[in-house]
């Protein structure tokens, strides 16, 4: 999924605005029960790389900060 900019997040908000003022109320309650289940389910995906991370340092050990800045220069060197 591509990140929106400041400008597309506000467009994007603002139709979003004007369409749940016009929306009926059972219509809210819908929507609010979509985007907490949503938020649920990010969080428990968070936890769960989380503890993945956490167990894969367990097993491997951690890497060094100059292990992780020339990993990031070669992932910039693969997209270029």
């Amino acid at each position: 999924m591509k990140i929106k900019t400041d400008s597309e997040r506000k467009e994007i908000i603002d139709a979003i605005n004007v369409m749940l003022n016009q929306a009926y109320d059972s219509t809210l309650d819908e929507i609010l029960m979509i985007l907490k289940k949503n938020e649920d389910e990010e969080y428990e995906s968070d936890i769960k790389a989380y503890d993945k991370g956490k167990e894969d340092i367990q097993k491997n050990g951690t890497l060094s900060w100059e292990e992780v800045k020339q990993d990031i220069q070669e992932m910039k060197k693969d997209v270029a």
